[in-house]
């Protein structure tokens, strides 16, 4: 975490839980987004910490989309199959008008909230109804259609997984862990776990978070 200057530019992530008010336990859905937000924050760091706001809120600012992007999918793999959340990144200017309280304003913040309204939106209806991230950026940006593009694809990826593919799919995040452990995890053989991260499209999932990551 490091400080920002006011009027910085930023891309900042805007989340909260799908369906949350029908939870039968809302302090253990708290206590899991806690947990995952923290070991996100472990792995990609923000500017100002990655943390609930009020309610079923969450948010955080990044130095550049490919972070925000980063830091999206790990939350929802961290808590994925229990729960699942939807999160909108928005590019653009970030005031801070009360340091000590984290208060904060400007467009990067409007554009997040326009883009986790259009997720949340989008996922009404059927042929999208596993989109959970979007992307919006203040002023022109050529790139908003194709990363929305991407970020429509992966989540059908990610939405169309079993349980135990999220867990290959979650574990594969962390480069230092290989495929044979996490068949020593799942108590199968290691061509197994092959197999399924090739036909599930977890490689896939993967190799797209690789290139969405690096953006600027």
């Amino acid at each position: 975490m490091d400080e920002m200057k006011p009027d910085a530019s930023l891309c900042v992530l805007i989340g909260d839980i799908v369906a949350s008010r029908v939870s039968t336990d809302r302090r253990a859905v708290h206590d899991a987004v806690v947990a995952a937000l923290a070991a996100t924050e472990a792995v990609v760091p923000s500017v100002r910490g990655l943390r609930i706001t009020v309610g079923d809120e969450f948010q955080g600012g990044y130095r550049t989309l490919g972070a925000a992007l980063d830091a999206a999918l790990r939350v929802r793999l961290a808590l994925l199959p229990d729960v699942d959340v939807r999160i909108g990144v928005g590019r653009g200017s970030v005031t801070v008008l009360d340091a000590e309280r984290g208060i904060e304003d400007g467009s990067a913040w409007w554009a997040a909230r326009a883009a986790v309204e259009h997720v949340e939106a989008t996922a009404e209806r059927s042929p999208t109804r596993t989109l959970r991230t979007g992307y919006r950026a203040e002023g022109e940006d050529a790139t908003v259609g194709a990363v929305n593009a991407a970020l429509l694809c992966r989540d059908h990826l990610v939405g169309s997984l079993s349980d135990r593919s999220l867990r290959l799919l979650e574990g594969l995040m962390h480069p230092d862990t290989t495929q044979a452990q996490l068949a020593e995890r799942e108590g199968v053989s290691a061509s197994a776990v092959s197999q399924r991260v090739r036909a599930d499209g977890v490689g896939v999932v993967l190799a797209a978070h690789e290139l969405l990551r690096a953006l600027p």
